[in-house]
């Protein structure tokens, strides 16, 4: 079974818990996912299986959404309530304070990850040296949050609409929020309503369902590499070229002087596609093109599939 299956990870079961058993319900061993969510989120989880695990590290790159509950007037070790409480105050703020103060956390911007978060620090998770009781500084890290609005407000409780770059903590945007209103804040709920292009309407859940059901459920469900890049910049090339693509070899100079290149700038990516319309390789752009340029050094494959 090869392809993208996007799951709806339940709260309480890790990402990897999600993956172990869409490996298992598949009988293959090769599986993964573009992007954890924490035990306590919900929502859309890309995982690749087979020959598709070669697209994680692409899907992985992809913005995402969420809508977070947040508690107001507490503040949790996490920076959710499955840790520790260690700080509560009263909550004096409304609706319009919390949207006005919004508008700082939108845009580029360095943030911190949670200390119990699976950021490597020399190489092993920061959630790991803090267990341990060893104090190490979390790295900064650089984020977009593209949109940011707060969709209703029931004192202490409140409802965030964020769409935001890979790599971006939530807990660390509402904990920072809450410090920035003076009464802190930690995530009650999380959902992860979009990955990439990947929404919440295509997410199968799992819950409930006999071995059997779900494994139909999971072949009826299965995403083609060839429709999740279906976006990418694509090129057909003849059965010759794609041989020599499989063997690692970046198409001639000639085969490309043949083709009507698509506009394409330094690090952009580009699938390559055989007569039978199957992914060949993905290569990335390295130099300006048009279509009477190119060469052997013009494109560098990054990843060719069987």
């Amino acid at each position: 079974m090869t392809g993208i299956v996007v799951i709806d990870k339940p709260t309480g079961q890790t990402s990897f818990d999600v993956v172990r058993e869409v490996r298992g319900l598949a009988g293959i061993r090769k599986a993964g996912h573009t992007g954890t969510l924490d035990p306590l989120a919900s929502g859309v989880l890309p995982v690749c299986l087979g020959e598709a695990t070669k697209l994680v590290q692409f899907f992985s790159e992809d913005d995402k959404e969420y809508r977070a509950t947040v508690q107001f007037g507490i503040e949790t070790d996490t920076l959710d309530l499955e840790g520790k409480v260690v700080a509560v105050a009263p909550v004096r703020v409304g609706g319009r304070e919390i949207a006005e103060a919004l508008a700082g956390f939108r845009g580029t911007q360095e943030q911190i990850p949670p200390r119990y978060s699976a950021v490597k620090v020399r190489g092993k998770p920061l959630y790991r040296w803090t267990r341990g009781g060893i104090p190490v500084e979390p790295p900064g890290r650089t984020v977009t949050v593209h949109r940011l609005e707060l969709v209703r407000f029931d004192s202490p409780f409140g409802v965030l609409f964020i769409h935001c770059s890979k790599g971006t903590y939530v807990r660390s945007l509402c904990a920072d929020l809450g410090r920035k209103l003076g009464c802190g804040a930690t995530v009650s709920a999380l959902r992860r309503t979009r990955s990439g292009r990947f929404p919440e309407g295509e997410a199968l859940s799992l819950q409930g369902l006999g071995q059997a059901e779900k494994r139909r459920l999971l072949e009826e469900r299965l995403i083609s590499m060839e429709e999740a890049l279906k976006g990418m910049p694509s090129l057909v090339v003849d059965g010759e070229t794609a041989k020599r693509i499989r063997n690692g070899r970046p198409p001639s100079e000639e085969s490309l002087k043949k083709q009507v290149l698509p506009s394409l700038e330094k690090g952009n990516l580009i699938q390559f596609l055989s007569e039978e319309n199957r992914v060949v390789a993905i290569g990335k752009f390295q130099a300006p093109q048009d279509v009477d340029t190119g060469g052997e050094g013009a494109i560098r494959l990054v990843r060719v599939f069987r």
